[in-house]
């Protein structure tokens, strides 16, 4: 049995979780996207393929000062905003294939402090 690079072992994650969901008009998608310098989120509806709200750490001030934890909460804080915005109250989580910790978890638990159902 072959043993699977890291990348390798998030897309099969990815495939997993993505069997499972669909978001909807009603209940987006809320999609994470992490990279080695911040992090990104989108509300995404399956059925029509758009994007319904989004934010990412390129949206935050230029003044922010902190850790890629407190910056993926501060992520998390603006996507709620803007789903509130779009009128979009529950979402469906989907980790990326990521593990849900740190960084993922930080914005998750942010966007449930500021009111996204999920």
């Amino acid at each position: 049995m072959p043993v699977l690079t890291v990348s390798q072992a998030r897309a099969r994650r990815h495939r997993r979780v993505r069997r499972k969901i669909f978001g909807t008009a009603e209940r987006p998608r809320l999609v994470v996207f992490r990279s080695n310098q911040g992090i990104q989120a989108q509300l995404v509806d399956d059925a029509e393929a758009k994007t319904l709200a989004s934010a990412g750490h390129t949206q935050l001030k230029k003044t922010f000062k902190g850790t890629k934890s407190a910056q993926a909460a501060e992520v998390g804080k603006l996507l709620a905003a803007n789903a509130k915005k779009a009128g979009i109250e529950t979402v469906v989580f989907d980790r990326g294939g990521y593990l849900f910790h740190g960084r993922v978890k930080a914005l998750a638990d942010a966007a449930r402090e500021e009111g996204l159902r999920f």
